[in-house]
């Protein structure tokens, strides 16, 4: 297997992802969020690559059971049921229903990739899971990391490098790595000691901070918090895996006082 990461969706265009197996991480936080949204009951998660297109389709749907979710500014936009913490997507607030969704990175990365062959969300907070799928599938595969604004996004390239990390230690499989999945490794390396240091300190981190959100980063950097893939099927992305139906989901709870990462 091919691993190959790109550290920002302005590298690739989205015929280049056709019929691909694509990997998409916004650790802060619209991976986050659409992962906790599934795991809490959300019927399926609509991806959309600007506001009027969430208006749009939210329009043409059944208004009580469809939620339009999103940030623009890292805040909820006017109009939106939801903004883009992971708190917000309660089970009492998502339980099934169908979320139309965009937010200012995340989405529009979500939505590049929506011709992929096969198209996973990833996190710290599913990320065992995740990287099981990744090798169920057996073929090349391409990490596609968020940003910001089509800039670098340090959180990304290390969740990134943390999936590098997990793949090598399966020693009954062979991958081959491109340079910056050689340098989203290193860079988890780096910062494997303290997820939540490395959050607080990253430039984006430093903005949610800012605005009101610093218990967010707490949460994005819970690693394996859900065991639980949310996957691409007919142009939406819903649950594809879920943890044994023999063990209770119990809501996880984030300590606010300045914990490491795993």
């Amino acid at each position: 297997m091919k691993i190959e990461v790109f550290f920002s969706p302005s590298q690739i265009d989205d015929l280049f992802l056709r019929d691909k197996n694509v990997v998409v991480i916004d650790v802060l936080r619209a991976s986050t969020s659409v992962i906790t949204a599934l795991n809490n009951g959300a019927k399926e998660i609509i991806p959309v690559n600007t506001i009027e297109s969430a208006v749009k389709v939210s329009g043409n749907l059944f208004g009580d059971v469809v939620l339009r979710g999103g940030e623009r500014n890292g805040k909820i936009i006017e109009g939106f049921n939801l903004g883009n913490s992971p708190f917000e997507y309660t089970e009492e607030a998502v339980k099934n229903k169908s979320i139309i969704f965009y937010t200012s990175n995340g989405a529009p990365a979500m939505w590049k990739a929506r011709y992929a062959k096969n198209m996973l969300i990833a996190g710290f907070v599913n990320m065992s899971a995740a990287v099981k799928r990744i090798t169920e599938l057996k073929d090349d595969v391409f990490i596609l990391c968020a940003g910001k604004h089509t800039q670098f996004c340090v959180e990304d390239a290390v969740c990134a490098g943390m999936i590098i990390k997990e793949l090598m230690e399966d020693k009954d499989a062979e991958f081959e790595f491109n340079d910056s999945a050689s340098a989203a490794f290193t860079l988890y390396k780096s910062a494997s000691k303290n997820l939540v240091k490395m959050a607080k300190t990253c430039d984006h981190g430093k903005f949610l901070i800012d605005i009101g959100f610093e218990n967010d980063l707490e949460f994005c950097t819970n690693v394996d918090a859900f065991d639980v893939v949310p996957e691409l099927s007919s142009n939406v992305i819903k649950l594809k895996k879920k943890a044994d139906a023999s063990v209770p989901h119990v809501p996880i709870s984030i300590d606010t006082s300045g914990g490491k990462g795993e």
